[in-house]
């Protein structure tokens, strides 16, 4: 049974899968697999997983890619296998078989939600759409029409998403949907912010400005000039922070917070130290006063260096809890924040947005005089010392690599003054929150 169990993929595409999971490298099996998701054959890369799964101890996955693999024309087996690679972290292994299920049994609302669920975590909104789109009529309001209107809003097709929208029935007027409540206000917030954005910004596949204020509400303050034209539109990947950036930002928060017309009355600290720098440099451009950070306080500017970073602190999830639901008024800015890894509240306002980032103040990477690697130390002056250091920085933009167009105070200004009205309203979840969907056991 074990030799059975075991022999080798015939497909040559899946042999790499198959030695790494040999010197019992999972997370290089994954990688390989994800390779060839789409291609090798869907029994076989069952086979693989499960092999995987049992190593890793996933009982559930490796019990479904077993019987898919000795059946790979049962649609249960189908589902059931993408259902376990969606729970298990893995949904692009679940696509393919998801896929098929729901060509065999065309009629199954689980295999369906189960397929836009995985397409939803690999990010593929616009292959939801069509899926979804391909049973239109016989749609669910609730999930399927809002799952519909959701992608098309997350693909960019806002026509589409704005009349799937206006489709739904209200939610609160029968008990069994009204626990689709939340999901409705946060999908109608996020067309109101297009609709006001849409004279001040392109919205297009390269507008990440436009974009992260659709999607949760934030004004982004600076753009990286490095690897616009490789799909970076303005994000940085791993960054060693500078303190003339910081400086840029946080002058790009007053720009933002002038053409709102939103005037804080001080500066609310955090208690971590990366916070608290921030904030004290925050106040001395703003010309504002500081005081401890107490909650829900109208016209009080709250800054995090990064939220992800905040919620390490020993009270940082409480205080995440609290800035869920912000005092009117009360504005959180959020300098650099981490687009690989969204942190569970998306910030009113935020400097810039990050895959990794070495603060300034921090141990970084330096060239010694030799050209030789070496490191530098971490500035462990007082958090005002170097907030000084911040204000007396050279806010002048990097030139980059060249591939990023001007982005001039005037962009940023012009979508702001636009979106005044609708800035600091609307729910303020996540930003990657879609909703209460959850996964169906059966098919």
């Amino acid at each position: 049974m074990f030799s059975r169990k075991n022999r080798r993929p015939k497909s040559p595409e899946l042999h790499a899968a198959w030695e790494s999971l040999d010197s019992g490298d999972v997370p290089g099996a994954l990688r390989a697999l994800r390779a060839v998701a789409e291609t090798a054959p869907l029994a076989e890369v069952a086979q693989v997983t499960a092999r995987a799964a049992a190593t890793a101890g996933f009982d559930d996955l490796r019990d479904a890619g077993e019987a898919l693999a000795a059946h790979p024309e049962r649609a249960q087996n189908l589902y059931d296998f993408g259902y376990a690679c969606v729970e298990r972290g893995v949904p692009v292994l679940a696509i393919p078989a998801l896929r098929e299920a729901v060509r065999l049994v065309p009629d199954s609302a689980a295999a369906l939600r189960e397929l836009v669920s995985a397409y939803e975590r690999e990010g593929r909104h616009r292959e939801a759409v069509t899926a979804l789109s391909a049973r239109e009529e016989s749609l669910a309001d609730w999930p399927d029409r809002y799952l519909l209107a959701y992608n098309a809003l997350m693909s960019g097709d806002l026509d589409l998403a704005r009349r799937q929208h206006e489709r739904l029935p209200d939610p609160a007027a029968d008990p069994d949907d009204r626990i689709w409540l939340p999901a409705r206000d946060r999908q109608r917030a996020m067309l109101e912010r297009a609709a006001s954005a849409a004279g001040a910004t392109p919205l297009d596949h390269r507008d990440l400005r436009g974009w992260q204020y659709v999607m949760g509400g934030s004004l982004l303050g600076t753009l990286s000039p490095y690897g616009f034209d490789e799909g970076m539109h303005g994000r940085y990947a791993f960054l060693q922070e500078s303190y003339d950036l910081c400086l840029r930002a946080l002058l790009r928060l007053k720009l933002v917070l002038e053409a709102t017309g939103v005037r804080p009355e001080a500066v609310a600290l955090l208690p971590d130290r990366d916070s608290r720098i921030m904030g004290l440099a925050a106040a001395e451009v703003l010309e504002l006063p500081v005081r401890p950070f107490e909650g829900a306080e109208p016209g009080t500017l709250v800054v995090a260096h990064d939220l992800n970073g905040l919620a390490e602190d020993e009270r940082g999830r409480e205080i995440l809890a609290a800035l869920r639901e912000r005092a009117p008024g009360q504005v959180l800015h959020e300098h650099a924040s981490c687009w690989t890894d969204p942190p569970v509240v998306a910030a009113d306002s935020v400097g810039l947005l990050h895959q990794h980032l070495t603060p300034a103040w921090a141990e970084q990477m330096r060239l010694d005089e030799n050209g030789e690697v070496g490191t530098a130390p971490a500035d462990d002056r007082p958090e005002a010392e170097i907030a000084a250091e911040i204000t007396a920085a050279d806010p002048t933009p990097d030139e980059g690599d060249g591939s990023a167009p001007a982005d001039p105070d005037e962009r940023p200004a012009q979508l702001a003054s636009a979106v005044a009205d609708t800035w600091l309203r609307g729910p303020r979840g996540g930003v990657a929150d879609t909703g209460p969907v959850s996964s169906s056991r059966f098919l």
